[in-house]
């Protein structure tokens, strides 16, 4: 099976968040078309939610386009992290949305009101809400499969949405057939509070990633065993270290070689162990730094011998 190139899975990133612009503009349309026909206050909330779905889009974006770009002499490490800026803007735009919502609401419930054909409202909400679902669990799996925070904060964010829009049929169900408006409002205040809470998750997510976060604890331990796997020659490992900006692997550890071992050799088992490295973790970026033993360093020697000792 053939491998995906860095370049592949840039374009399809970008050309996901590109489609995701028109598609929020079509969704919140429809929103605004149902609270048009009904009149709902937990209708317009939905709109409203679905009003910071096409910001987020835009700004999504643009910023999967500025963190694709190569390094430079400013960012010789890349632009990865632009991603998490937007995802942390994403989160903010969702607790934005949530507060738009009780401000809707809350008069509402003081004055509740009956509506206007429900049920085609209903059906076009319904509609609307669908899409978003598909949506969704398209942008979460692409965001996880390509590392994209931006992509998966956006589907995050749009899942949100579908959890508002669920809450809203739900609340205008039960308003229909109890005759109580006021669960209208009501059911879209109780969303909000949801949504307040999924927008927290994504910024602590995207704040965690900014802070240089290391890779996952199964993914450092593949890593460990390819370097031990693939290390003979050299007298092991320390201050391994790893950290994950957006898309983008970096990791760093220092080689122990003997005294007296010519650069040449020591320098084929780091190219021997960078192929194992990115076997593990495509596109990685590795920098090895190699040292002579020394009194200090050898005690890491067991590091090495005892994986080869072990698979012998």
């Amino acid at each position: 099976m053939r491998m995906e190139s860095g370049m592949e899975n840039s374009d399809r990133v970008k050309r996901l968040a590109l489609w995701g612009i028109p598609l929020s503009l079509f969704v919140m349309g429809l929103k605004l078309v149902a609270w048009w026909v009904t009149g709902s206050v937990a209708l317009l909330s939905d709109g409203l939610e679905s009003s910071v779905n096409v910001v987020a889009a835009i700004v999504a974006f643009a910023a999967i386009t500025y963190a694709a770009k190569p390094a430079d002499k400013t960012h010789p490490f890349g632009h990865h992290k632009a991603e998490y800026l937007s995802a942390v803007l994403e989160g903010v735009l969702i607790v934005v949305a949530a507060l738009l919502i009780v401000a809707e609401a809350l008069p509402a419930v003081l004055a509740p009101t009956q509506m206007e054909a429900p049920a085609l409202g209903l059906a076009i909400n319904f509609l609307a809400g669908v899409i978003n679902v598909i949506w969704a669990y398209t942008l979460i799996r692409a965001g996880k499969r390509y590392r994209s925070p931006a992509l998966s904060a956006d589907g995050q964010h749009i899942l949100s949405d579908v959890v508002t829009s669920i809450g809203v049929l739900v609340g205008l169900v039960l308003a229909i057939a109890t005759g109580y408006a006021v669960l209208d409002p009501l059911l879209a205040v109780l969303v909000a509070l949801n949504i307040l809470y999924q927008g927290w998750k994504v910024i602590a997510h995207s704040v965690d990633g900014l802070m240089d976060h290391a890779v996952e604890p199964e993914e450092a331990e593949a890593i460990q065993v390819a370097i031990a796997a693939h290390g003979a020659g050299s007298l092991g490992v320390h201050d391994l270290k790893t950290r994950r900006a957006g898309a983008a692997t970096f990791v760093d550890f220092h080689l122990v070689v003997p005294a007296r071992m010519p650069v040449g050799e020591a320098h084929d088992i780091c190219d021997r162990l960078e192929d194992a490295i990115r076997a593990v973790q495509p596109g990685a970026q590795i920098a090895i730094h190699v040292e002579p033993e020394t009194e200090k360093a050898h005690g890491i020697r067991v590091k090495i011998e005892e994986v080869h000792n072990e698979q012998d």
